[in-house]
C-alpha cells in the first residue's frame, strides 16, 4: 500500500520512526512537505502537483502538521479528500483540534469535562471574571500553539491585567482558564486511534516548571488508566472528530479534565515511556484507512 506523509521535515524523529514502521509492514511510504503541494482545480476536477511534477494519489495520507503553515497545510488534506484519498486526520477536525478554543467548544457541547474557562475581548469587570474560574492563579493560553508554546501562568491580578493588555494589544485572543493546583507542572498524555485507547503515560514537567511538555524538559512514565479516564479520553476524540489523537488531561480533584486534543500528537516521548510501537499503531491506523477505500 502506498501511504504518503505530509510533513516538513524528513529527519524528524516521528516522520522517521513513521517511514521506518510502514517500510518493516511491507508499504510504500512516502514523505512531502504540504507547503510544496501545488492544488488544482481544473475542469471541477481536483488534482495535485508536488513541486513541478503530477502526484500520483496514495491510498491514504498521515498528516503530520505542526504550526509552520497550518492553513496552507489543511487545505492541502482537504484537497485530497475532494480527490477522494483517505486521510487521518480529515481536515475539518485538524482545523478544530489546532484552535484550543473551538476544541473545548465541541468536547463541552458532547459533554467532556473541561477546565473552567473564558475568552474576553472586554477590559472591564476583570475581578469578576477571575473569581468566575477561581483565581488568580490563573492560566491564560493563546488560540494557537503547540509544546506548551502561548501558555502563561499568572499568578496575580496585576500579572494576569499586565499579560492580557499586552496580547489584546498585539490583537490576538486569549483564554483565562481555572489553575488545577493539584495537577501542577503534570498531565497525562492519551493516545487514542478509532476510538480504542492505545498507550498512555504520565508527563512531569522540570522543577520549577508548570508546564509538563516533554519538549521542555518534562519526562514521561508509563501509566495504567482507570475506565473513567479512558472513557473520557475516548469521548474526547470523537466529540473533536479524530480517528487518531493525543489527549491531554489533567487529574483533578474533580476527576479528568481535558485540556487539549491533539491531531498530530508527537510520540517520541511516548515510546520512550511505555516502551510500545507507536509509530506501528500510526502506519496501521493509515493503512486500514486506506483498505477501506478499496
Amino acid at each position: 500500500m502506498k501511504i504518503l506523509l505530509l510533513s516538513r521535515k524528513r529527519s524528524l524523529y516521528s516522520t522517521r520512526r513513521l517511514r521506518e514502521e510502514g517500510k518493516a509492514l511491507g508499504h510504500d511510504v512516502d514523505v512531502a512537505d504540504p507547503l510544496k503541494c501545488v492544488l488544482r482545480l481544473s475542469g471541477g476536477q481536483p488534482s495535485m502537483l508536488l513541486g513541478a511534477r503530477a502526484l500520483k494519489p496514495p491510498d491514504a495520507v498521515l498528516p503530520r502538521i505542526g504550526t509552520a503553515g497550518t492553513t496552507y497545510s489543511i487545505a492541502v488534506v482537504r484537497h485530497f479528500e475532494l480527490m477522494g484519498v483517505p486521510v487521518v486526520n480529515r481536515a475539518s477536525a485538524i482545523e478544530y483540534a489546532k484552535n484550543k478554543l473551538s476544541c473545548l467548544q465541541l468536547l463541552a457541547k458532547k459533554g467532556v469535562p473541561v477546565p473552567d474557562t473564558l475568552m474576553s475581548r472586554y477590559p472591564r469587570d476583570l475581578d469578576k471574571m477571575m473569581k468566575l474560574v477561581g483565581g488568580p492563579p490563573l492560566i491564560l493560553k493563546l488560540l494557537r500553539g503547540t509544546q506548551g508554546t502561548g501558555v502563561i501562568f499568572a499568578e496575580s491580578k496585576a500579572s494576569v491585567e499586565s499579560m492580557l493588555e499586552t496580547i489584546w494589544s498585539l490583537g490576538e485572543d486569549i483564554m483565562i482558564q481555572r489553575f488545577i493546583a493539584e495537577s501542577r507542572g503534570k498531565d497525562i498524555r492519551i493516545l487514542v486511534i478509532d476510538g480504542k485507547v492505545r498507550a498512555a503515560m504520565r508527563r512531569i514537567g522540570a522543577e520549577g516548571e508548570f508546564r509538563s511538555n516533554i519538549h521542555r524538559g518534562g519526562v514521561g512514565e508509563a501509566v495504567t488508566l482507570t475506565k473513567t479516564y479512558e472513557r473520557v479520553a475516548v469521548r474526547a476524540a470523537q466529540a473533536a472528530g479524530l480517528d487518531l489523537a493525543g489527549v491531554d488531561v489533567l487529574e483533578s480533584a474533580e476527576g479528568p479534565m481535558v485540556i487539549e486534543v491533539n491531531a498530530s500528537p508527537g510520540f517520541e516521548g511516548l515510546e520512550e515511556a511505555t516502551r510500545q510501537n507507536v509509530a506501528r499503531m500510526f502506519i496501521e491506523a493509515a493503512a486500514r484507512a486506506g483498505r477501506g477505500r478499496k
